[in-house]
């Protein structure tokens, strides 16, 4: 499992503003984030918050993780569905 961790460059005391490194995961994830591809099996995200009374940057790195892997879910249910009941394009072998 990856771990989000925040790193000391640029990370401000009351959390609005932090890089976070989150390592273990493949390109994959950060494509989902807009990430450029990693030349480490790594992402650094800079999360910066607005409002600084407001939701710290944890929180709103956690809220997307937490979106990306309801879509994640969302889409494997449809694949596994549409695969079960054989709604999907079939292509014949190029010999």
């Amino acid at each position: 499992m990856s771990e989000a961790t925040p790193k000391t460059k640029g990370v401000v005391p009351d959390l609005s503003a932090a890089m976070y490194q989150i390592s273990g995961r493949t390109h994959t994830m950060g494509n989902a984030f807009r990430v450029p591809h990693p030349s480490e099996n790594l992402i650094q995200l800079r999360i910066q918050m607005f409002v600084t009374d407001g939701p710290l940057s944890l929180n709103a790195l956690l809220e997307a993780l937490d979106s990306l892997d309801g879509v994640c879910e969302s889409m494997e249910e449809r694949y596994l569905t549409s695969l079960w009941e054989g709604q999907y394009e079939r292509r014949g072998e190029k010999g």
